[in-house]
């Protein structure tokens, strides 16, 4: 509800108000291969080349330009840069890419080393053991197959593969796909973050609920080309110029199109539809 941060990432969702313990998982589910791709993280990610079609690297400064907090607690909405006015940046992998180029997903109990470096908690609302591990394959802005890794709810997972399986094929490009750490979450915002993700282990903000994402229930998806608004707050809070939908650009989710679409044939609703606020990075299970 992005390096990228995940406070700006994700608050779409803590804004929304998606709160509510979800009926319990299947604890029991057992682990799926859908490929054996490698679930390891490089030490060293491949440079960027300088330019792939339309995608360039990102700027130098992306990520690094903490933004003030003001005094109700959040950053003021911001004109977008005009670097990111047209967002389209390279991947620079952080897995190792599918050697053929085609679509490869695993399905796996959390590896206590990626667990360690999530946000997960045993204060969070939901066991490690209900949680998997996901690899999927995503397209990115830059034409080209790269690996992604999640953390989702056990009875959700397969769901999930088969989503990210429709985007591919669909040639959806999305920017980054990763699982951040608590520091991240509790980072100061950068106001540019752009990490499609699952898991978060936070409560709504300012409500007493958990979001779902703390249950691996919900989906951030390219949330710069998808922000949050109510009112004044917008969040990314440089996502501005992705506010007029009808300027349709990559990696935006728009109705009767493939996110919107990919999400709802497993039965998932998406926060664009949202009447009170927009939500458009959103899409939960449980709707909330």
């Amino acid at each position: 509800m992005a390096g990228l941060m995940a406070v700006a990432v994700l608050m779409g969702c803590a804004l929304s108000g998606c709160s509510g313990a979800p009926t319990g998982p299947k604890a029991d589910m057992s682990t799926q291969t859908v490929s054996a791709l490698p679930a390891v993280r490089t030490e060293s990610p491949s440079p960027a080349p300088t330019r792939i079609g339309n995608a360039t690297p990102a700027p130098s400064w992306l990520g690094t330009r903490v933004l003030p907090v003001g005094p109700q607690g959040f950053t003021a909405a911001q004109p977008t840069p005009p670097e990111l006015r047209n967002r389209s940046i390279i991947t620079v992998d952080e897995l190792p890419p599918p050697a053929d180029g085609r679509f490869h997903a695993t399905v796996q109990a959390v590896p206590a080393g990626v667990l360690a470096r999530s946000s997960w908690t045993k204060n969070c609302p939901i066991a490690a053991a209900d949680l998997r591990y996901l690899t999927v394959t995503f397209r990115g802005f830059d034409g080209r197959a790269h690996t992604g890794e999640l953390l989702a709810n056990a009875r959700v997972a397969d769901d999930l593969v088969t989503v990210f399986g429709r985007l591919f094929a669909a040639d959806f490009p999305i920017e980054r796909m990763r699982i951040s750490s608590a520091v991240e979450l509790n980072a100061p915002s950068t106001g540019d973050a752009n990490t499609t993700e699952v898991f978060a282990c936070r409560p709504v903000r300012g409500r007493k609920g958990w979001s779902q994402h703390a249950y691996g229930l919900a989906v951030d998806l390219n949330p710069f080309q998808n922000p949050y608004q109510k009112g004044k707050v917008v969040l990314p809070e440089l996502a501005t110029a992705y506010l007029d939908r009808a300027d349709a650009r990559p990696g935006m989710a728009q109705p009767r199109e493939q996110a919107v679409q990919a999400f709802a044939a497993i039965g998932w609703e998406w926060g664009g539809d949202y009447r009170s606020l927009k939500d458009y990075m959103h899409f939960s299970a449980t709707g909330g």
